[in-house]
């Protein structure tokens, strides 16, 4: 099956265009609405982070998704061209909320948890200038 690409400019005015792009081939794929919830979800939470990280202000001017339908899913990367970013340190970051308290609790961390939580396998790499997440759900799991 052929990829599906998409370019948009680091902006989070455009990330409904990829939730609305990942609704048409998640549904032509054969997902369930649960599963395509869970997918639109993870992927704006990814591309928030790249707008953020990887946006104008950080250096970037465009995010590069491609939809990667296979036997077993749907694989979804994100691509953006900013700051790079620590993973490993993001990962151990990444936590359900945590605190006793309002006041304890603290900014990010929250969406790489919710990657985590909704799809069946994240992976991210980052090296200068360029940071990819790569998001798979796969069908009937």
């Amino acid at each position: 099956m052929r990829p599906v690409r998409l370019q948009i400019p680091a902006e989070a005015g455009f990330i409904d265009v990829v939730r609305i792009c990942l609704t048409g081939v998640a549904a032509k794929r054969g997902f369930a609405y649960e599963d395509i919830e869970d997918m639109k979800v993870a992927v704006s939470e990814a591309c928030s982070n790249a707008v953020l990280h990887g946006g104008r202000e950080a250096g970037g001017e465009a995010i590069d998704i491609t939809f990667e339908q296979t036997d077993e899913g749907l694989t979804v990367r994100i691509v953006n061209y900013g700051l790079s970013f620590d993973h490993a340190a993001a990962l151990q970051e990444a936590s359900p909320i945590k605190g006793e308290s309002k006041g304890d609790l603290r900014v990010g961390g929250l969406g790489i948890y919710l990657m985590e939580a909704l799809m069946d396998e994240v992976r991210m790499s980052s090296e200068e200038g360029k940071t990819e997440v790569v998001l798979t759900k796969y069908l009937g799991v």
